[in-house]
Order: structure tokens, then sequence, then C-alpha cells
């Protein structure tokens, strides 16, 4: 049995936010036309945008323990341009984050603890079986 530090996490993230849009969590209506923090331009293009970002987080509970918003906010920012002078570090919205982390929390993929938000026995099930069917799909 692999686990997902086993998997390419990039394809992981992907089969497991396919898994999340078929599990049918809840899509919140602003993330269409928010940007996710202040440093980007647009809005998201992809429209598997919220799946991925919550199979993303799900990932980061898993491996780095609980973890909380700030940390990903850090985690999932970018680079702000500006047209004179040097690029600054800037950091993503939270709010995206937080309701991620309800909607993982509502199917009882991950839980609330006094250091930040942990992943359940559910979530860690859900994310190692996905790690096996991308290891399986690659001839490993």
């Amino acid at each position: 049995m692999a686990n997902v530090l086993e998997a390419d996490s990039s394809t992981l993230i992907r089969k497991a936010a396919e898994k999340l849009s078929d599990a049918k969590i809840p899509k919140p209506v602003y993330v269409d036309f928010v940007k996710s923090g202040a440093g980007k331009e647009r809005t998201p293009q992809d429209p598997m945008f919220w799946y991925i970002r919550c199979a993303s987080i799900l990932r980061q509970a898993y491996v780095n323990g609980p973890i909380g918003v700030s940390r990903l906010r850090t985690r999932y920012g970018t680079r702000k341009r500006h047209t004179v002078g040097r690029h600054h570090h800037m950091r993503a919205g939270g709010s995206m984050i937080k309701d991620a982390f309800d909607a993982l929390e509502k199917a009882g993929y991950v839980k609330k603890t006094k250091k930040g938000r942990a992943i359940t026995q559910s979530g860690k099930s859900f994310l190692d079986k996905v790690a096996n069917e991308v290891l399986k799909a690659n001839g490993a």
C-alpha cells in the first residue's frame, strides 16, 4: 500500500480534485469571480480551481501535520510585480482557504485541533487510495 509521499504531487492533486468534484464538495458562488490573492492580476482561469485548491490543502494537511490558514496563505502566495522596483511576496487570500477547510471538514476529511486543521483517518485513506491509483497508472 503506497502513501501520498511516494506519488507525484501534481498528478495526485489533479486526480484527487476530480474525485472531490464527484463527491459533491460545495463550490462557493464567489470563487469564479474573485482573485485568489492580492498579488494576482486576474481570477483563476481553470474551471477546476476550487477542487484543485481543496485537494492541495488536503495534501498539505496530510504532509505537514496540523496546519493553519496563516501558513497556507504564505504557501499559496505569489510575487507582486511592480512596474518600478523589486518584486515582493504577497500572501494569498484567507477566506478561500478557510472555506476550503470548512468544506473538507463537512466532508469529514479534516478536523479542527488546537494547533490548526489536522487530517482525519478518512482523509488519509482517501488520499492513500488516490495515490495508489496514480502509482498504478504510472506503472510503479
